[in-house]
């Protein structure tokens, strides 16, 4: 069974005990989440590995880091490389992006093996990459054989744009940046070349068939997301975004888990209405968002820009965050671009669980609160998201002041300009004189 078919049955899963002893929630209240579909836990069967993590509101927002070699660049050593970062920065979630190699298969195991962590893929995109010739010439068929190879080989989750159709191409032809996802300019180009409906949509109880058998959960892919601001919150993003509504449906009665992606570029203004818009439309199901981007100029700093927006995204409706790099819009990400996207994500991610009030998410903002009055330097890195460059950096600094002879203040005022210093002079004054 999927976890939603147990869930389903009233049945508690090991991987549910796991989730709610992580997330400190009640056991049953897991099971009723994911059988209603608000929640999922990728998990397939084949992936002995990983360890089970759940996807929806009443968790902690949860972030993924896209890896995958590109045509031009990057091997499998590398990609193993950036795994092993990302891991250790604390993604939650992993996806193998690869594409042009004969050696994807190889590549994806590769990362099978050494993440604990669940893994999704793009089917499609090893399918073009196999093909001798254009993306048009491909077989559908041989898209759903890719499809249930990927789910034998363990894959836990696997983005499927089967929501563009051809009704929504001249829609997305009217804009600045047209169609920007790999995925649905793959499918776009196909429907147009072949005069026929997107293959996944009209084969979808054949993709069900496939991934019910190997509870791989379904992220309904929006091929139609925004690639700049002026194309935000269109008639193609939302027309598409209401046949994954339709897809989410058809997912849960079949029993299999599903998530729903979403934008893109937005304005800041508009994200808390694409969040609530998709929650409305697709029954609650788990919302995966990448940034989303809130302005178009800044390459470079993208990670930060788009932080921005997956704060709001977390706070108002998403529950799983797609980093962004330093190096989205510029070329491949190398690894300590990774880990600056997967430091961003974890900031935005946790800011938006502050926001929204989930229980015992700013216990550890307290706690650093507390480091920080104390002058407590080893509990504040111990705290903090990224201990190691929190450390160098404090160590930089005292390396060439005499700071490095005393902890009870920083450089940034000094000893006699120190705030915190002098609150505490103040507060011993008021103790003095009965004031507190």
């Amino acid at each position: 069974m999927t976890q939603l078919e147990a869930a389903r049955k009233g049945e508690i899963t090991e991987a549910m005990k796991i989730v709610a002893e992580d997330e400190k929630v009640e056991v049953g209240a897991v099971r009723a989440a994911v059988a209603s579909g608000e929640a999922v836990i990728p998990l397939n069967v084949h992936h002995a590995n990983a360890r089970p993590i759940g996807v929806g509101r009443m968790f902690t927002t949860k972030i993924n880091a896209n890896l995958g070699r590109s045509v031009t660049h990057s091997g499998k050593g590398d990609e193993l490389e950036k795994l092993k970062v990302a891991l250790e920065a604390g993604a939650d979630f992993v996806m193998d992006l690869s594409v042009g190699s004969d050696d994807l298969k190889s590549i994806r195991q590769g990362m099978l093996d050494a993440s604990p962590r669940p893994l999704g893929t793009v089917p499609v995109y090893e399918t073009v990459s196999r093909l001798e010739g254009d993306i048009p010439k491909m077989d559908p068929t041989f898209l759903l054989d890719v499809i249930r190879s990927q789910a034998e080989q363990g894959v836990d989750f696997m983005t499927l744009h089967a929501g563009l159709l051809l009704r929504h191409i001249p829609h997305a032809l009217k804009r600045k940046m047209g169609i920007v996802s790999r995925g649905g300019a793959i499918m776009a180009e196909w429907m147009l070349e072949n005069g026929k409906e997107n293959p996944l949509y009209t084969h979808w109880e054949e993709v069900l068939d496939i991934l019910v058998k190997h509870d791989v959960t379904v992220s309904l892919g929006d091929g139609l997301r925004p690639g700049c601001l002026a194309d935000a919150s269109d008639a193609a993003q939302f027309g598409e975004l209401d046949v994954l509504g339709e897809l989410v449906a058809r997912c849960r009665e079949r029993g299999v888990q599903v998530m729903v992606e979403g934008p893109g570029h937005v304005p800041f203004d508009q994200i808390r209405m694409n969040m609530e818009r998709q929650q409305e439309v697709c029954a609650k199901a788990p919302f995966y968002v990448l940034g989303p981007v809130t302005t178009d100029i800044a390459p470079g700093y993208d990670h930060i820009v788009s932080a921005i927006g997956a704060t709001a995204a977390a706070t108002y409706g998403a529950s799983l965050l797609c980093y962004v790099t330093p190096a989205e819009h510029l070329g491949l990400p190398d690894a300590d671009e990774v880990h600056r996207g997967c430091i961003a994500y974890r900031i935005a991610a946790h800011a938006g669980d502050v926001a929204r009030g989930l229980p015992g998410a700013r216990d550890r903002d307290d706690a650093m609160a507390d480091a920080r009055a104390a002058f407590d330097w080893d509990r504040q890195f111990a705290l903090c998201l990224d201990p190691i460059r929190a450390k160098e950096r404090w160590l930089k600094t005292r390396a060439f002041t005499d700071e490095a002879h005393s902890d009870d203040h920083c450089s940034m005022c000094g000893k006699q300009f120190c705030a915190v210093r002098t609150s505490r002079r103040i507060r011993e004054l008021a103790q003095s004189r009965n004031l507190v």
